[in-house]
């Protein structure tokens, strides 16, 4: 069963980035995302941090930011699932 994170992350990434209804149901860990998803550019990006800050009730520092955080959904899951519970 996904975490309730999992599962918010997922809407996050369909709502922002216009995904196809249950497209973010069949990421796992691996599924790549910046340079793999073309919905998911430069723009996209800070549209994207500013969801998961508003809906997962989290900070995003600027220097946390990184390609490796946004190269796989396992990566970006495993910052936000840390972040909420270091809040």
């Amino acid at each position: 069963m996904r975490s309730q994170t999992d599962q918010l992350l997922r809407r996050i990434l369909t709502d922002v980035l216009g995904l196809k209804p249950g497209q973010a149901d069949t990421f796992d860990a691996d599924t790549g995302l910046f340079g793999h998803l073309p919905e998911l550019d430069s723009m996209a990006v800070a549209g994207l941090l500013t969801e998961m800050e508003d809906r997962l009730d989290i900070v995003i520092d600027d220097d946390e930011v990184d390609g490796e955080l946004l190269e796989s959904f396992g990566n970006l899951l495993a910052f936000a699932e840390d972040k909420r519970n270091a809040a």
